[in-house]
């Protein structure tokens, strides 16, 4: 399946139906006396969230969203039906923003400067209306009075919303996983969760987020999830950019997975200076937890070992937990998901130190 989490959708609530202008007819009345009924309102969009999806995919070709009109107002008091809302099934995490409306009277569509987000679907069921349906017309019943015995006016039913919307899926896991292309975030969620990321040895072999389950016993899980790789400049858009940072927003605790190897030599406070200051530049993570692993501790020598206890004491500086870990072998992956499980029930940073197995 394709992983689409981005779309521009057309949507357009439903009319309200006219009122009906109509008499009833009775003798000694004058034209029977007003009996036209009011129309229906006019359906909503609305967006529904469905635990089960996990992409935008079904929206990448249904480009307009029209809910149904309502139907007009009848004779003998009856007023017409309200047309029925739309609802569009979407992946938990999904942001819908304005774009631009359309004006009631038509023309050109005014652009929604700054866009403006009309709201989040998180829940199982959730319902956010996108496009409100217009309100039905009033009959005829409502016009008469002292002076105006028979009334033959009515109001005709108010245009739905109109608008061009952006839809936008931010992955909601406990943890994100942080790096640089090829740290091994993809071999690491993969070798403590069911999760399966496409893995191999250039860079970017991750283009779309992967959610993993980690479940450390009966009682304790969480929701890993693996982004793609970073580059510096991606708070300005460069490689995935925004892309990768905008999944990362929901995450409760941030996983930095630091490559250090002997070919290409990786310096991880360099690594681990350059993702800080991407999300810094981005904003919107200072209050994150974070925990520092240093991965492939299987191929370390004298020289990889000297930059890991160089990065424990810088680390250890600000406060962060550095882990020596191999996605690989599996090597220290338990003591690093018990402190990424303390993180997230303790709601702050770890305690500095980590583990060295």
């Amino acid at each position: 399946m394709h992983f689409v989490d981005r779309v521009r959708v057309h949507v357009e609530a439903g009319r309200g139906g006219d009122g009906a202008v109509a008499f009833r007819r009775e003798a000694h009345v004058a034209r029977g006396g007003p009996s036209g009924g009011d129309g229906g309102d006019g359906g909503d969009v609305v967006l529904v969230g469905d635990e089960g999806l996990s992409t935008l995919l079904d929206l990448r070709y249904r480009k307009h969203l029209r809910a149904e009109s309502g139907r007009p107002g009848g004779s003998k008091d009856r007023n017409g039906r309200a047309g029925a809302d739309l609802e569009v099934r979407v992946p938990l995490g999904t942001v819908a923003i304005c774009e631009a409306e359309v004006p009631p009277e038509g023309g050109e569509p005014i652009p929604c400067e700054p866009p403006r987000v009309l709201g989040e679907v998180l829940r199982h069921g959730q319902r956010l209306r996108i496009a409100r349906g217009g309100r039905g017309g009033r009959g005829n019943i409502h016009f008469r009075g002292p002076t105006r015995q028979a009334p033959d006016v009515a109001e005709p039913g108010e245009p739905g919303q109109v608008r061009r919307v952006r839809l936008e899926l931010k992955v909601l896991a406990d943890v994100g996983l942080v790096g640089f292309p090829n740290a091994g975030k993809s071999t690491l969620i993969s070798a403590v969760s069911r999760a399966r990321p496409k893995v191999a040895d250039y860079p970017f072999t991750t283009l779309r987020p992967h959610l993993g389950v980690v479940r450390l016993d009966d009682e304790r899980a969480m929701v890993l999830a693996d982004v793609p790789g970073l580059v510096e400049g991606a708070s300005e858009g460069r490689g995935l950019g925004h892309d990768f940072l905008r999944h990362l927003e929901r995450t409760k605790v941030l996983l930095f997975v630091l490559a250090v190897e002997p070919e290409p030599a990786r310096e991880p406070i360099r690594d681990l200076e350059a993702l800080e200051a991407e999300l810094g530049r981005y904003g919107g993570f200072a209050d994150k937890p974070r925990v520092v692993a240093a991965n492939k501790s299987d191929t370390w020598g004298p020289d990889e070992r000297r930059r890991v206890e160089a990065l424990r004491r810088h680390a250890a500086a600000r406060g962060l937990a550095v882990f020596e870990v191999s996605a690989a072998t599996g090597r220290g992956l338990r003591s690093l998901l018990e402190e990424l499980h303390r993180a997230l029930a303790v709601g702050r940073t770890p305690a500095a130190g980590g583990d060295s197995a």
